[in-house]
């Protein structure tokens, strides 16, 4: 049997203990391990980036297949910066020649592609193929793909912090006004259901500084393999396992016969 029967068999095997009802509607990803991964094959760590960009088309239709209706994912954080020049500078180029490569596609397919963060530094080019890239596809409804870039959780939520704190000191809203769903109508991720699952690869076991205030009660699944290699099979393991677990949102599952008392130091 050929090595491509054999990984569609493996994944037709996932795709049967796939339940399709529960499919999350919104996965986010920590696509890491593009640089390691190419270093530890002797290439340049600009050869895993491209790699990488191979992987998330694939995940990304994968994900429509399944019924998923949100794809949120990091490709550049607000840490990222403090990376190699020389790298830095291939990773805008690498977003500027995707986004025109693949735009066209990607409305076809009626995919809304959205970008979360502060473009303010990058390249006037890159910005203005961002911009023509959300305008072309923002009417779009099955698909939103989210990339979050010169993104950072804690930025956002003082962002947001400082913005209501404006709207209250000129009068604009009342302090007891401000909760969760005013906070929520701020945020960049504002209209969007919160992650039910957050997939991160290589093995590294954080969230680092990705959407802390809308991974409150995401189920978090850690895959040992880097992104580069990445695939369907992964993808699939990821979600059946979210499938498995109780997702009590901080509350807890009663049992038959469960008083308060037995219940209430239950983890």
């Amino acid at each position: 049997m050929s090595l491509g029967k054999i990984i569609d068999k493996k994944n037709n095997n996932l795709s049967m203990r796939l339940d399709r009802q529960k499919v999350p509607e919104h996965i986010a990803i920590i696509m890491d391990g593009n640089g390691r991964w190419a270093t530890k094959k002797g290439l340049p760590r600009t050869y895993g980036h491209k790699r990488g960009v191979s992987v998330l088309k694939e995940i990304l239709k994968v994900s429509k297949k399944l019924g998923c209706k949100v794809l949120t994912v990091y490709a550049f954080s607000t840490e990222n910066w403090t990376r190699p020049r020389k790298e830095v500078d291939f990773l805008i180029n690498l977003f500027s020649e995707v986004l025109s490569d693949e735009i066209k596609e990607l409305h076809e397919e009626s995919t809304k592609i959205k970008f979360i963060g502060d473009l303010t530094p990058f390249p006037k080019t890159l910005k203005k193929i961002i911009s023509s890239s959300e305008s072309l596809t923002k009417n779009n409804k099955k698909f939103l793909l989210n990339v979050c870039v010169n993104y950072g959780g804690r930025q956002e939520i003082v962002k947001v912090a400082k913005k209501i704190a404006l709207k209250t000191s000129s009068g604009e809203i009342k302090l007891s006004e401000v909760n969760e769903k005013l906070f929520n109508s701020e945020l960049l991720t504002r209209g969007i259901k919160d992650p039910e699952l957050l997939i991160r690869t290589s093995g590294e076991k954080r969230i680092s500084n990705f959407l802390l205030w809308q991974l409150a009660y995401s189920e978090i699944y850690i895959s040992n393999v880097m992104w580069p290699d990445f695939n369907e099979f992964e993808f699939l393991k990821a979600i059946i396992d979210y499938q498995s677990r109780n997702r009590r949102f901080g509350g807890i599952e009663s049992l038959p016969n469960e008083s308060f008392e037995d219940s209430q130091y239950s983890s």
